[in-house]
């Protein structure tokens, strides 16, 4: 059976962008960009909502041509493109970038592909993710905390009616002060 993985950087008040959705306050060096690097290459696809998918198309199949892109985020976009991707979205006509458009019944097919041996997949972007929860389908959550209050915008966690249960799996704090915590809910940990 594979996993779901939710993984995103957030302000340390819970906040994944700001309230006019800018995301100008995540910092990502060389090293946090190589730690990306490397859980974006253990996954077998990338689970995207409609707004998450299109801005990872936005930059991601041409970062290779971005002068200012550094070794890290060139590694990335060639891993972004080859991986395939599943798109979550009711609205979107057609994706690209060796991505899938899952219209109906989304959370059947991200069970039904997690339900794959090794099948693991990594859910970006809180709207998607927020389903995904209320479901019981993410298996670990990766906070990557970055070091900076919001005081609002849209949150990491949606309200739930229910409370999920944690187990601690991993820390590490970086040099640029970025703290990363990972957590799986207690039904993957058991």
């Amino acid at each position: 059976m594979g996993k779901l993985v939710y993984s995103m950087s957030v302000s340390v008040d819970g906040f994944v962008e700001t309230a006019s959705r800018s995301l100008d306050w995540v910092r990502v060096d060389e090293e946090l960009h190589s730690v990306f690097n490397a859980e974006a290459r253990d996954m077998s696809a990338f689970v995207y909502g409609r707004r998450m998918y299109e801005l990872m198309v936005d930059y991601w199949p041409t970062a290779e041509t971005d002068p200012s892109a550094t070794p890290a985020m060139v590694e990335f976009a060639r891993i972004w493109r080859d991986k395939p991707k599943i798109v979550l979205s009711t609205t979107l006509q057609t994706v690209d970038w060796n991505s899938r458009l899952v219209r109906d019944h989304a959370a059947e097919e991200v069970a039904r592909l997690k339900a794959q041996p090794g099948f693991d997949m990594d859910v970006g972007g809180p709207t998607a993710a927020s389903t995904l929860m209320a479901l019981g389908l993410i298996d670990e959550y990766r906070l990557f905390v970055q070091p900076v209050i919001l005081g609002a915008g849209k949150r990491f966690f949606p309200p739930l009616d229910h409370r999920i249960r944690l187990k601690l799996l991993e820390t590490r704090t970086f040099g640029s002060g970025v703290v990363y915590l990972r957590y799986a809910t207690s039904q993957s940990a058991a």
